[in-house]
């Protein structure tokens, strides 16, 4: 069973990343189609809160949360 306050590091190899692209980037979503529904409908959390622009600029150090998944921006 995965601990559910435990956070994956995921390091994208720059300073910043697009919402949309880090939740396929760290494997938690495969289709462009399914990023734009999930976020859409609130499924997706930023650092604790619901964020709804697929477009939002995510920082090094913020986490993303998504069925129980908590992934951390990392270099």
């Amino acid at each position: 069973m995965t601990n559910p306050a435990a956070v994956e590091d995921v390091p994208i190899g720059g300073d910043d990343i697009r919402l949309g692209q880090f939740l396929k980037f760290a494997g938690l979503l495969d289709s462009g189609g399914n990023v734009k529904e999930v976020i859409a409908d609130g499924l997706v959390t930023v650092n604790g809160d619901v964020d709804r622009r697929r477009g939002r600029q995510l920082q090094v150090g913020d986490i993303v949360g998504f069925e129980g998944h908590r992934v951390r921006v990392s270099h």
